[in-house]
């Protein structure tokens, strides 16, 4: 792993940056709304379509990584996704009212096409980069808590810069694009490919059928996990945002301190759920479990009370739990998907948590009228589903530590089960 710390340091600041992107736009929608004159579902509308057009490309980008290489794809993601920035900057500077609002729209659609090829691709990329299980957990838990210190650093740095100038988040957009787009260019190394038989789009449609056809049942569970664990990410960002706003007149770096505070939680727990489960696949399954329970008590605790204090505080709560399940969804997937299909199959997972990314602030915006209780207990129930998703449905193999079982089914995945030309998801040795 040291001998790759810059590469990884490289993709670590994917996640970051991209999380800067989206996020730290959350503190500033207010500002937003009342500068464009529109509602709070409509201002949602720019986390959301940003989610939307990412879910579509997610996999195509997947299947272009499997085919040509991760690098290949990452690096013109990364320039689009910075382009995309900088439409939304514009419109916001030169534009005013709805005009302007549609043009941001439309450069955050850009800027999630870009998206969908750089931060999905880089979970297969670290999976390729090892093939120790150990070292892909604790690389994995790096990248995750890459990912989730944007999310903490994102509300103090968009709180703050929107009280310099309120568009002045979508200007940073493009820089920090550029940023890791140097880094990736000189600092990491593509590792070496295997030869293989080149495939047609059917055949691999074919094999990935067939690996979720195999493998559908803890794979659909984890992609329902990670859909949920965003969905009440970014649901509660948005309620936070904007009812320390209306209701505690919290505004600017303090308003982002506070916004920060179950992110940095959520941290933290990340980057100890990546360094305790290593390659225990059973360890990875109780951890997640935990997570998902602790989010659902917090969010009924939650849901009655509504003091500032304390609702941040359980909300820090359901962050750690939150940061406890997401390495371990990540080195579950990563682990157990042979490399010809990991780029894909991840990249459906990583589909699904931006369809949580996209449901959440629309749907807390519709929740917030009916109530505190209301929104919290929808909370809970959603966080409940994904704890017994993860107790029912992900079972590693009895006396497994990794290796080439991972999950269950993962053992009898044979290579007839595969395209006709067998190019996608052969047997052999555990990739990882």
């Amino acid at each position: 792993m040291k001998d790759k710390k810059w590469d990884l340091l490289a993709l670590a600041s994917i996640p970051f940056i991209m999380t800067l992107g989206n996020s730290m736009l959350l503190p500033v929608l207010p500002q937003i709304s009342r500068k464009l004159a529109i509602s709070s579902f409509q201002v949602s509308m720019i986390i959301t379509v940003y989610g939307v057009v990412a879910i579509v490309m997610i996999p195509i980008a997947g299947y272009f990584s499997d085919r040509f290489g991760r690098k290949v794809v990452i690096l013109p993601s990364l320039i689009i996704a910075a382009l995309g920035g900088g439409v939304s900057a514009a419109a916001a500077w030169l534009m005013a009212g709805t005009s302007a609002y549609w043009v941001i729209l439309g450069g955050r659609f850009l800027q999630g096409i870009g998206a969908a090829g750089a931060f999905p691709i880089v979970l297969p990329f670290v999976g390729d980069m090892f093939r120790d299980e150990k070292e892909v957990s604790r690389s994995l838990g790096l990248i995750e808590t890459s990912n989730t210190f944007g999310k903490v650093l994102s509300p103090i740095l968009g709180a703050y810069l929107g009280t310099l100038l309120w568009y002045l988040p979508f200007i940073a957009i493009p820089a920090l694009c550029l940023v890791s787009f140097l880094l990736v260019m000189f600092l990491v190394k593509s590792p070496k490919k295997k030869e293989r038989e080149s495939s047609t789009v059917r055949q691999f449609l074919s094999g990935i059928r067939d690996v979720l056809h195999e493998k559908g049942r803890w794979l659909y569970a984890i992609f329902a996990v990670g859909c949920i664990c965003m969905f009440v990410t970014f649901g509660v960002l948005f309620y936070l945002s904007e009812t320390l706003e209306s209701a505690y007149n919290l505004h600017g770096s303090m308003k982002g301190l506070v916004l920060a505070i179950p992110l940095a939680l959520l941290c933290l727990s990340s980057y100890g759920a990546g360094k305790i489960i290593g390659q225990n696949k059973k360890r990875m399954k109780w951890i997640g479990f935990g997570g998902m329970a602790l989010l659902t008590a917090s969010m009924v605790i939650t849901g009655f009370y509504s003091g500032i204090y304390f609702m941040v505080g359980f909300l820090g709560l359901g962050g750690i739990g939150i940061g406890a399940s997401l390495p371990c969804l990540d080195a579950l997937i990563t682990e157990g998907i042979e490399k010809e299909n990991r780029g894909t199959i991840t990249s459906l997972y990583s589909s699904m948590r931006f369809i949580g990314v996209s449901l959440g602030p629309p749907a807390v915006s519709l929740l917030m009228n009916a109530g505190h209780w209301a929104l919290f207990g929808t909370m809970a129930a959603v966080g409940a589903v994904g704890g017994l998703l993860t107790l029912l449905a992900i079972k590693p193999s009895e006396g497994e530590k990794g290796g080439k079982k991972g999950v269950e089914n993962i053992s009898r995945y044979k290579p007839e089960q595969t395209g006709p030309d067998g190019t996608f998801g052969r047997r052999g040795r555990s990739p990882v």
